[in-house]
């Protein structure tokens, strides 16, 4: 049996298992929430200081519960989309301790997709 030499540039199988470093804690939700204006959003900060974000047509719904959404296990974020007649919404929840920059990652993805009717 041959083995071919390892080429420049090319990762062997230690170096592709080798242990990389993650980014884990809640963060800042500053960067999820500054992408908000109230020129097309509402904000309400409940009495459980839950951050409650929906578009001024109803259609989209952000939730922030840093102590977690009542009647959900660790749900710390939800992402609603409304449907249509046609076509069904969507949602998506992140957990209490998921990093706010990727939140804020997937709200900018949802926002970018939404146009002016």
């Amino acid at each position: 049996m041959t083995v071919a030499p390892v080429s420049p540039g090319f990762s062997t199988t230690v170096e592709a298992l080798r242990l990389r470093e993650w980014q884990l804690g809640p963060g800042q939700p500053a960067l999820v929430l500054d992408q908000f204006t109230a020129t097309d959003f509402n904000l309400v900060v409940d009495d459980r200081a839950d951050v409650h974000v929906s578009s001024k047509d109803g259609r989209f719904y952000l939730g922030w519960f840093p102590h977690g959404r009542p009647g959900a296990s660790g749900e710390g974020w939800k992402i609603a989309v409304t449907g249509t007649a046609k076509v069904r919404g969507y949602h998506v929840s992140f957990d209490t301790e998921t990093p706010a920059e990727i939140v804020a990652a997937a709200v900018a993805r949802v926002l970018e997709t939404s146009r002016r009717l």
